[in-house]
């Protein structure tokens, strides 16, 4: 049985997925007649000129309305030559690295650089650095590209991107969320803490970018259809000891703390019953922050 079903009336394209970052986003190319495995790298034409990435889905159909045409390419399943190159391009983007630092410290420019990309071909070299503001790097690009002999990129980032780059362990001591599965960077608010019952001290939602974690996001949605089943704090609700006062709710165990007469007991939501909800309170409507 197909993974997906698709409308039967739509019209359906052969793709298999590339890509080119651990967490990085899945691009769509064309298979150009190759057969692809999970276990498989892949040579590609993209608009930066040859790429090598790792298949991230083999050989399916998918709807036209899932893919931006026309689908540049696979050039070819990777061999163990591609494989060689591309380990020998990872060292080269290293001493890369530490000569585009030296010239910036001869250029006297106040930027950070974080990283140096190859395309697979070599045809072009991308370096990406922070910066706080506007950087003039015409002078430095020239330089470059007389050292390397190949077009040269030099592209700013946030301080988002230099974590999902750099990598390292978030305050929860796994792995940051950006560097080893998100695709992309969500839309992120204060408000999502405050559902989650979290601390608002931001040094506590807050991760290693200085920015609200990821977490707050993809986490939300679970957390917002758990809280529209759990009686909210000052609902008064009907138990088998009597009538009291929600006091605490956990959403995600789906439990809640009841005070009956100067007592708190713990019951579950499901064996309470909801008298009255309690008044809508005037608060300044929380502010989205994107990241």
């Amino acid at each position: 049985m197909a993974d997906e079903i698709i409308n039967q009336n739509e019209k359906t394209v052969e793709v298999i997925g590339i890509r080119f970052k651990d967490g990085g986003k899945t691009y769509y190319f064309s298979p150009n007649g190759n057969k692809a495995k999970y276990t498989d790298y892949a040579v590609v034409e993209t608009a930066r000129g040859m790429e090598f990435g790792k298949v991230a889905t083999p050989n399916k159909f998918v709807s036209e309305s899932e893919i931006v045409p026309p689908l540049r390419p696979v050039i070819r399943i990777a061999t163990p030559k591609d494989i060689k190159a591309n380990e020998e391009n990872k060292q080269k983007q290293v001493e890369a690295l530490k000569i585009c630092q030296e010239k910036i410290a001869n250029h006297k420019l106040d930027m950070k650089l974080i990283e140096a990309e190859y395309t697979f071909d070599t045809s072009k070299l991308t370096f990406y650095f922070t910066a706080d503001g506007r950087i003039d790097f015409r002078e430095l690009v020239k330089d470059l590209a007389s050292t390397f002999k190949t077009r040269i990129e030099l592209r700013q980032i946030g301080i988002r991107d230099e974590a999902k780059f750099m990598g390292g362990l978030g305050i929860c001591g796994r792995p940051f969320c950006c560097s080893t599965f998100l695709p992309d960077f969500c839309q992120v608010s204060i408000k999502m803490a405050k559902e989650q019952n979290l601390s608002l001290n931001s040094s506590k939602i807050s991760g290693a970018c200085g920015r609200l974690m990821c977490c707050l996001r993809f986490e939300h949605d679970t957390y917002v259809q758990e809280i529209k089943r759990t009686p909210p704090v000052d609902a008064t609700v009907r138990t088998h000891d009597g009538v009291g006062v929600v006091v605490e709710t956990a959403p995600l165990s789906g439990t809640i703390k009841v005070k009956i007469d100067e007592v708190v007991k713990t019951y579950k939501r499901e064996d309470v019953k909801i008298l009255s909800m309690p008044k809508a309170k005037n608060t300044p409507q929380d502010e989205e922050i994107e990241e």
